[in-house]
């Protein structure tokens, strides 16, 4: 999009001498891309990311399978700090280890189609394996923790084997988690089980302390796997945008310089991440940490105590942390976007500088806005300065910014305000309901199993962000909402649902929930023949369990309107009404089944 050309500033602000925060003195020292990744993390670190790359490949090897090929590599790294001329360590690291992955005898007959990857080159090759990552959870089996004193025996016996079988499982479950996240949850299970294993009870211990790790694991995964989603559907610039708006709010006493340059180590290190690269990943997550640890007096006053800790928590600890207090007395923005009569002026001379300073200021004041919202008010004064700068009385044109600017706010604000009282009016599951009927009209050819499980987490999304402190609740709201609107736009591109949803998955990252939210009834949708099995019902609406019972409810109300996606409010209500009674009738009869076999509804004998 045209309005994020801005962010092509931050690769060139600032940083011309060196690509980023310490590597062009590094790569002065090194001419071996192992030789630095190696003496940098030093050799645990570094064994636990090759493990981690491999491990998220070969999903289907067993441990020690993985295992001789990260020794493979690792023994490379000891070869190449003795001697890096050798051709070997002259290659990338992503290169090294899709070599050794090729190498394998037999990863036809285990892997089938991802084997012929190896016939291309790199980048190709390395696109190619990516391609196979499994990016929907359950390709596999949940993972099964052994029994407490099984658990504490094993970790006890051979304590760095029980890690790294630990990483293993966790790695090849969650391809596009993280590996410097994967390590920082390792050393929180290591420390656990330490600490439970010497209680009385260790039962109850580890039972009460490990399932907060694996839901932060699974909500990890999730998040960098929509990171990788965002990155390859929008690519670099739309998600530096985004970066830069978060970093401002976490960082807000930062100047716009040193902000700038963050980001785009930032924005790098994804590209790595999301690229299966997971050493170069480890790597410079812990040098922009280590950087940012080092000036904690220009970036924040909450990151005292992760700075103090070992390198791998430390990552993940700066990454966690709440956000800085915004600075006191920064001044009104409108001074310089909308008071100062040579704004035009900047905005031409400097657009692209112009524009990103005006993110980062309107981000650093703003800690209660979505990034994605700060990016659709960026968006728009953009968007005004462009047709009021055309004007001859262009400052009494761009005076009115305020109120315009106003407008997005005052959207997202309405939407969840709005939502959140209807949750908080209906509860949860009729709150499911809502949510179903309007996502029904909105992509009628949708699965009723589909639309119900969005439908779920969408109001999961209501019940975990209403609750939140208003300062908070826009972020959880548009930030959750994006992951589930995320999920459905990857499940349109394999299987397009109509016109109107492609556009809002295609158009703009930052103006997709808007989108979703305007969508009215799809009328191209042409209903399918009444089918008289979708509407016969029987006595497991009584006996089943009430989750499943409440999924049956939901499946007819879905089912309902992809029939008559014309049906009012009022109609619905009516004849929901009659189904629910008819279900209650029924369950209130000696003979369920017979009761439901001699209804009628919608007009339809069964």
């Amino acid at each position: 999009m045209k309005w994020l050309a801005f962010i092509s500033f931050i690769f060139l602000f600032s940083f011309a001498i060196s690509r980023d925060l310490k590597r062009s003195a590094r790569d002065a020292e090194h001419k071996s891309e192992i030789v630095h990744r190696f003496n940098d993390l030093k050799e645990e670190a570094f064994k636990g990311a090759g493990l981690i790359t491999f491990a998220q490949y070969l999903y289907k090897c067993p441990y020690e399978e993985i295992a001789k090929l990260v020794k493979n590599v690792v023994d490379l790294a000891h070869k190449c700090v003795a001697n890096e001329q050798d051709p070997e360590c002259l290659k990338p690291v992503p290169t090294i280890v899709l070599d050794e992955i090729c190498k394998i005898d037999m990863l036809g007959e285990a892997y089938g189609e991802m084997a012929k990857c190896c016939s291309k080159a790199d980048p190709e090759r390395n696109q190619c394996f990516l391609s196979f990552k499994h990016s929907v959870p359950g390709f596999l089996p949940p993972y099964q923790r052994p029994e407490p004193d099984v658990m504490c025996k094993t970790f006890q016996e051979n304590k760095e084997s029980f890690m790294a079988h630990h990483i293993y499982e966790v790695s090849r479950r969650h391809p596009f988690l993280y590996a410097p996240t994967i390590l920082a949850l390792a050393v929180d299970v290591e420390h656990v089980i330490e600490h439970c294993c010497k209680e009385a009870n260790a039962s109850v211990c580890l039972g009460g302390k490990l399932p907060p790790i694996k839901e932060r694991v699974l909500l990890l995964s999730k998040k960098n796997t929509y990171d990788c989603g965002i990155l390859k559907k929008f690519g670099e610039r739309t998600f530096q945008a985004d970066t830069l708006a978060i970093i401002s709010q976490k960082f807000p006493k930062a100047s716009f310089p040193e902000i700038s340059k963050i980001v785009k180590e930032i924005t790098h290190l994804h590209v790595e991440c999301c690229a299966g690269d997971m050493i170069e990943c480890t790597d410079d997550r812990a040098e922009i940490v280590n950087y940012i640890c080092s000036k904690q007096d220009v970036f924040s006053s909450k990151i005292k105590d992760c700075c103090e800790k070992p390198v791998v928590e430390r990552s993940e600890c700066v990454v966690r942390a709440e956000f800085d207090d915004t600075p006191e007395g920064l001044p009104l923005l409108a001074k310089k976007y909308v008071e100062d009569k040579d704004v035009c002026q900047h905005f031409t001379a400097e657009h692209d500088v112009f524009l990103a300073e005006f993110l980062y200021e309107y981000s650093r004041r703003h800690h209660e806005f979505s990034t994605q919202m700060l990016l659709r008010i960026a968006k728009g004064y953009e968007s005004l300065l462009e047709e009021c700068c055309k004007k001859e009385s262009a400052s009494e044109c761009y005076s009115h910014a305020e109120e315009t600017l106003r407008s997005h706010i005052q959207e997202t604000q309405e939407v969840v305000k709005t939502n959140c009282d209807l949750l908080a009016s209906l509860g949860e599951h009729d709150f499911q309901k809502a949510i179903l009927v309007r996502y029904t009209r909105k992509m009628p050819q949708v699965s009723p199993e589909t639309l119900i499980e969005i439908s779920k987490k969408m109001a999961a999304v209501g019940s975990k962000c209403c609750q939140q402190t208003e300062a908070r609740r826009i972020p959880c709201t548009e930030g959750y909402l994006s992951m589930v609107i995320q999920g459905m736009c990857r499940r349109q591109e394999a299987m397009p649902i109509n016109e109107k949803v492609t556009h809002c998955c295609d158009d703009s990252y930052a103006d997709r929930r808007p989108c979703f939210t305007k969508l009215g009834v799809d009328e191209s949708y042409k209903p399918p023949q009444f089918t008289p099995e979708l509407f016969t019902f029987h006595e497991d609406l009584c006996t089943a369990p009430a989750e499943t019972q409440h999924i049956k409810q939901l499946t007819f109300l879905a089912n309902l309107i992809k029939l008559k996606p014309t049906v009012t409010d009022e109609q619905l209500r009516k004849i929901y009404t009659d189904f629910t009674g008819m279900v209650e009738k029924c369950c209130k009869a000696e003979q369920h089944e017979a009761c439901f076999g001699v209804e009628i509804l919608l007009g339809h004998p069964k």
